[in-house]
């Protein structure tokens, strides 16, 4: 049997992997293949080999090989039965690089024995005419996920809290997916980790979120950081008054917001260098999110702006070390001058 696993889905995914592993018993007869050094010689001679005191072997294939300069699924296509490309020359990379480890490894799947599971598990959607997901079609079966959005991601998420036996109510939902988003392997985590707080049968809470996702704590800091941005400075104080209010450490809140605006600094140097988005967050190592957010915040401020704010910052951050201000005063007064 063939399973081809594709899709920007790789949590899913992978956990569909984990599922079919379960199905069977292979004891010693599993094998596992990384893409990128995988030979479909020795994926092929695996396959034949009959398996040892069980009555399948399973062969996983993680990832494919990486594209070869020049290389195109054309250009395997164009070779013949006999080795040969149109010019009639010997085509000795025909099974090598990307395009060649699909079409050899979909013209073996016709014929794989019965004995033999192969999984490939692809982390992008492949497109239709694809060699390997008609084979898949043809001889074995395809498993394609998508990242959900919308209404289909709070759904996603009802579905996963009752698959760990808690419930959720709706604003905690909404406030997971508007801060988390479709990232489901962070959201996964942090359903497991409320759900051992609020205990088997219980109701996950927006109040319990707040208090225990560090990961909408910091996004709800991006928010202040936002309002800040955008000179509104009553929403700002809003959100100040109630990250306070859940108990969100005053130190905490600076540092956070100092982390950002020190990120506003170099999105901006790295921007007016002609960087886009995603260049940005693989520079910075930050999500790609995060860096459109703070492209669009950048906006709002010149360089000497934000090398201002983030002197007030530190300023503040050494008030409060030296106990001169109390907490909320010295973040009140922060908020009302920032950036000026």
């Amino acid at each position: 049997m063939f399973y081809l696993l594709h899709g920007e889905d790789e949590f899913t995914s992978r956990e569909r992997l984990k599922h079919l592993r379960s199905q069977g018993d292979f004891g010693f007869n599993q094998d596992i293949y990384m893409g990128t050094e995988a030979d479909i010689k020795t994926v092929i001679m695996t396959s034949e080999t009959l398996p040892f005191l069980s009555e399948q072997r399973l062969i996983v294939i993680d990832g494919l090989p990486k594209k070869k300069r020049g290389e195109s699924a054309a250009s395997v296509e164009d070779t013949n039965k006999g080795g040969k490309t149109k010019k009639g020359r010997k085509n000795s990379k025909s099974t090598t690089g990307r395009a060649g480890f699909e079409k050899a490894l979909a013209e073996y799947v016709a014929t794989m024995p019965d004995s033999t599971i192969i999984i490939v598990l692809i982390e992008e959607a492949l497109e239709s005419n694809n060699v390997l997901l008609k084979a898949a079609e043809k001889h074995g079966k395809v498993i394609q996920s998508m990242l959900p959005k919308g209404a289909a991601l709070e759904k996603w998420i009802t579905a996963r809290a009752k698959s760990i036996g808690v419930k959720i109510a709706p604003e905690a939902i909404s406030l997971l997916a508007n801060f988390i988003g479709n990232n489901l392997r962070l959201l996964a985590n942090e359903l497991d980790k409320l759900a051992m707080y609020v205990g088997i049968g219980a109701t996950i809470t927006v109040n319990d979120v707040r208090q225990l996702s560090a990961q909408v704590q910091e996004a709800r800091i991006f928010d202040l950081t936002d309002a800040l941005a955008q000179r509104n400075r009553k929403q700002a104080l809003n959100i100040l008054h109630d990250l306070l209010a859940d108990g969100e450490p005053p130190l905490k809140l600076i540092s956070t917001i100092t982390s950002q605006v020190r990120s506003l600094l170099l999105v901006k140097e790295l921007a007016q260098k002609g960087m886009r988005g995603g260049q940005i967050a693989s520079t910075l190592g930050i999500a790609p999110f995060i860096a459109d957010k703070a492209l669009r915040q950048v906006g709002n401020f010149n360089a000497s702006q934000l090398e201002n704010a983030y002197r007030q910052l530190l300023s503040t951050d050494a008030a409060l070390k030296r106990s001169r201000l109390t907490p909320e005063m010295a973040l009140d007064l922060l908020v009302v001058n920032f950036g000026l």
